[in-house]
């Protein structure tokens, strides 16, 4: 979703804003995220370290818990699920709004030493321990913020038009015949990646429906969820309705297994284990692709800049970056096209403007991505695109910091290891297939922008099953759509509708 232009409200005036204390003052301790129980903070003997990517200064310590305070928090899930029910869905999108004023220009509580956060020391943050630019970090913060300004929008998308007021009572009318819901859950458990802020925005509509949240953060990320329940908290919303639990694997086991539906982010055996789980909704590689149809190929040169797009912004690291281009002719030349735009890229210092590339907060990720690519590449049948136009190793490193620069593979098959892959950078496979076999070969997508005209092919991309979301002409994979869901539909997960009458 590209929102950079939106305008984000300013702070209103009836909510006070604290001066900052600068965040990295070396007269004061580091910042210690405590685990929050119910909203209250809580402070662990055990403790890991965040540390800066690149110089491996500690940043802060956070707090860990184990599976027991899972267990024991989530068995009086109930008092934080009442202190929600207190709110209309109206007042909750006013305090949604208010929370995403303050999220982009408050500077709010980070941890519990007295440390306070300003959106620039935010940016800065969260870019030295997860190796995003600040350009990244800012354009995914106006994403999030833009979700919580239009949660009525968001809302009204999800329901198909409800009355809202319908969650509030339980029962009502739609379209002039008698509905009610209840819900699924009396939590939403979240087990956050690391890699794109943007996630967050995921899990927002719960708290306007209602539903209280179980955060296990992200190890190098636990400052956008931190952030965002500071900010819902600030703007009114109940405390007890927010858990951030950093915890090890068996913590967010007992997570994902006590609460009645869970967000999990994860890779392709993450979401192998939980796919037959209907409580689970697995966010994972998203596969998703650029078709180009017959009738539009001849003119592909007109498509170059937003398949590009589709591929490396956010540095590549959305579920929603084309990782396949499919097209049914001139596929090397496309190949070549897009490799031209964006092999020259290279890392810049994280808070340059023009900075394209993410860093590695763990290297051995980027070693293996590097390392599974050549392996591949040895296969016969594909060729790196960008290694004549890269000037170097796929591999770089920039003031301490690693990172991996752009990949365009032209594959001459379908079979190839390399088609269908995923990686935390740009990197697409570009392959040769007749457009009557495309949506049989595509596999699943969560994305396919398909560049077409053809009223006859139209109709089989709207029917295809295997894509989750369609987009029809040169619209970038990475746009979204408010009024739409992303990926799943959050009030159909967290709430049910029942048959009702009423005498």
């Amino acid at each position: 979703m590209r929102k950079d232009a939106l305008c984000v409200r300013s702070v209103s005036s009836a909510v006070r804003i604290h001066s900052p204390t600068r965040f990295f003052d070396s007269s004061m301790s580091i910042p210690h995220l405590p685990a929050l129980r119910r909203g209250k903070p809580y402070d662990s003997l055990d403790k890991v370290q965040v540390k800066d990517h690149r110089t491996g200064e500690v940043m802060a310590e956070v707090s860990q818990v184990n599976a027991g305070i899972v267990r024991k928090d989530l068995s009086k899930i109930n008092e934080a699920r009442l202190a929600l029910k207190k709110f209309t869905v109206e007042e909750l999108i006013a305090i949604s709004h208010k929370a995403g004023d303050l999220f982009m220009e408050g500077t709010l509580p980070v941890g519990d030493r007295g440390h306070m956060q300003s959106p620039e020391d935010y940016i800065s943050t969260l870019s030295r321990t997860s190796g995003l630019p600040h350009i990244m970090v800012k354009r995914n913060m106006v994403k999030i913020t833009a979700s919580l300004q239009n949660m009525r929008v968001v809302l009204n998308g999800l329901t198909r038009g409800l009355d809202l007021s319908v969650i509030d009572r339980g029962f009502g009318e739609q379209a002039g015949t008698p509905v009610s819901y209840y819900p699924t859950t009396k939590s939403l458990g979240l087990i956050m990646p690391s890699n794109s802020p943007a996630v967050n925005s995921l899990w927002l509509p719960a708290i306007a429906l209602k539903i209280p949240v179980i955060i296990k953060p992200g190890r190098e990320e636990p400052w956008t969820p931190y952030r965002l329940i500071q900010a819902f908290i600030a703007a009114g919303a109940p405390a007890e309705a927010f858990g951030f639990y950093p915890t090890d694997h068996e913590g967010s086991g007992e997570v994902v297994k006590l609460s009645g539906r869970n967000l999990v982010f994860g890779d392709v055996a993450m979401a192998k284990m939980y796919e037959n789980n209907p409580s689970v909704q697995v966010h994972g590689p998203g596969w998703s692709k650029i078709l180009i149809g017959e009738d539009k190929i001849e003119n592909w040169r007109d498509y170059i800049d937003v398949i590009a797009g589709s591929i490396a912004d956010n540095g590549g690291r959305s579920c929603i970056n084309a990782s396949a281009v499919l097209v049914p002719k001139y596929g090397r030349e496309i190949a070549d096209a897009l490799a031209q735009k964006l092999g020259p890229i290279q890392p810049l210092p994280p808070a340059d403007e023009n900075a394209k590339l993410s860093g590695f907060a763990n290297t051995k990720m980027a070693d293996y991505i590097d390392g599974a690519i050549e392996a591949d590449l040895k296969t016969a049948g594909a060729e790196d695109m960008t290694a004549k136009y890269r000037n170097g190793p796929r591999k770089a490193e920039l003031e301490g910091g690693v990172y991996l620069r752009p990949t365009i593979i032209y594959c001459d098959n379908l079979s190839h290891s390399l088609f269908n892959r995923e990686f935390l950078c740009p990197y697409a496979t570009v392959v040769e297939v007749p457009q009557k076999d495309m949506l049989d070969k595509i596999g699943y997508s969560l994305v396919v922008t398909a560049i077409t005209g053809d009223d006859n092919w139209i109709p089989d991309l709207m029917e295809c099953p295997l894509i989750d979301r369609l987009n029809i002409g040169p619209i970038s994979t990475m746009k979204i759509s408010w009024d739409q869901p992303h990926e799943g539909n959050m009030f159909e997960f967290l709430y049910k509708r029942r048959s009702i009458d009423c005498a």
